[in-house]
């Protein structure tokens, strides 16, 4: 195995931009406008919330304000697990919001459906597989906690097959797998980027006014509005909406909240049909190990092997630059991992290597709020799952609106302690920094002492800001 040889041709954009479905870039915005909601945000989370307003009410007149490409941040980035937990699995929401576990996996459950359901109306080609998930362990002090995951599980309605060694590795032959928790339900593989282009183009057939490359630089209260401000042009919006995920939000009580995490991903070159039989995995479940700094890997639709995850990097001062995109190192530390999992793949090559940021906040789920009287919305602070929660998480922004209810009206959503509460906020630096990268020690010793976590990560779980890669 030859790791430099391997990763020798391995280009730093994304696989899925690369596809040749991408769009062209549609219009930025120049001169004044005016609309019923404005929602500042081109990936899921604010082409969500079009489309869901105007599902809502046909009438309203809505504007999209991209600062870049649709799609090509986080939302075209990702591993493509579209995953119906809304908190981040069962275990962080059960810490958190016990009494409401019922209603939140219910929840998850219509909005993975609501998901699929829009792709069949709007005819959006998003290479959709309902294969589910499933989670290996890769240690033998892994193995329990699975088992426990199963239990949990089934006390909330699903129904995950426990697998031993010979049955998992008869799914999918690795050496290193010991034991798996396939969940056939709660996690559908897509393709990222094409998930948000098919959304962009399902909003503007609704006549939604998508603008890229439209960065909006400042926020201000105007009349009985709010005013957004970009470099050749305005938008007066009665409500708005913000979907800007890692990127600091123009409000900024809301920047101590959420700190940018960058995460990585290889992506292979087609395996040819006798290395596809070497490994199995005829079903086309997407997998995760079960180790706190943990890989996630799946198949492409021609046969691609992606695999990404165990490092996740956070720069000082909040740092979100292009070039922060690349890292050779933990490139070569994946494919280390990835032949080591997958020894008959020794003479695959890479084809493309790349990063991208992530919303983290200190609670693994995202978080809801208001300002400027009700008449702004915001969500943020996915942690890694927005593929799927960020059609939930538009869904609360709406509903915080108002939009389709009457003024005052309460949802099912609206009531539940998770939109209700806030995570805790990260300190300043220079201790944010100094509390993120000694928990990320903390984490890879875990990871070395059979998962046994220190005192600093034992501290942090019982303030319940429990750390994971």
């Amino acid at each position: 195995m030859d790791v430099v040889k391997a990763l020798a041709d391995a280009g730093p954009e994304p696989f899925w931009l690369q596809d040749p479905a991408r769009p062209d870039a549609g219009p930025a915005l120049a001169g004044a406008r005016t609309c019923d909601l404005a929602v500042v945000g081109g990936g899921y989370s604010g082409l969500w919330t079009a489309l869901l307003a105007k599902e809502r009410d046909p009438s309203l007149d809505v504007v999209v304000l991209e600062a870049g490409r649709v799609g090509d941040a986080a939302s075209g980035r990702n591993g493509g697990f579209c995953a119906a937990s809304l908190t981040h699995g069962l275990e962080n929401g059960l810490g958190r919001w016990p009494d409401d576990m019922h209603t939140l996996e219910r929840l998850g459950w219509d909005n993975l459906r609501g998901i699929a359901d829009t792709l069949v109306r709007y005819g959006l080609d998003a290479d959709w597989e309902p294969t589910g998930e499933m989670s290996v362990a890769t240690e033998e002090w892994q193995v329990p906690a699975l088992e426990e995951e199963a239990e949990k599980a089934y006390e909330f309605g699903w129904e995950p097959i426990l697998l031993g060694p010979d049955a998992v590795r008869a799914e999918v032959d690795s050496p290193t797998f010991l034991a798996g928790l396939w969940d056939r339900d709660a996690v559908a593989m897509v393709h990222p980027a094409k998930l948000a282009w098919g959304l962009a183009d399902a909003c503007r057939s609704l006549g939604v006014r998508v603008f890229e490359n439209t960065r909006v630089t400042g926020l201000r209260p105007d009349g009985g509005g709010l005013r957004l401000a970009a470099e050749h042009g305005t938008v007066t919006a009665r409500r708005v909406a913000l979907g800007t995920g890692p990127y600091p939000s123009l409000l900024r009580r809301v920047r101590g909240f959420v700190v940018p995490v960058y995460d990585y991903a290889l992506v292979t070159e087609p395996l040819s049909t006798g290395l596809r039989e070497a490994i199995g995995w005829r079903h086309r479940q997407g997998l995760g190990d079960s180790a706190n700094q943990f890989h996630y890997f799946r198949l492409t639709a021609d046969d691609r092997i992606l695999w990404g995850g165990y490092d996740a990097v956070y720069h000082y001062g909040n740092g979100l630059r292009p070039e922060l995109e690349r890292r050779p190192a933990t490139y070569a530390t994946l494919a280390k991992h990835f032949f080591s999992t997958f020894p008959q793949l020794e003479d695959v090559r890479f084809t493309n290597a790349w990063g991208g940021v992530i919303d983290t906040c200190s609670r693994f789920c995202a978080f809801f709020g208001t300002a400027y009287d009700g008449r702004l919305a915001y969500a943020a602070g996915y942690t890694g799952l927005g593929v799927g929660a960020t059609r939930f998480g538009a869904d609360v922004m709406l509903d915080l609106l108002h939009v389709g209810l009457a003024p005052g009206e309460e949802t099912e959503r609206t009531r539940l302690k998770m939109v209700r509460s806030r995570p805790v906020p990260f300190p300043p630096e220079p201790f944010r920094y100094g509390v993120i990268e000694l928990t990320r020690r903390e984490i890879a010793r875990a990871d070395r002492n059979a998962g046994r976590r220190g005192l600093w990560l034992r501290t942090l779980d019982r303030l319940g800001l429990g750390f994971d890669s």
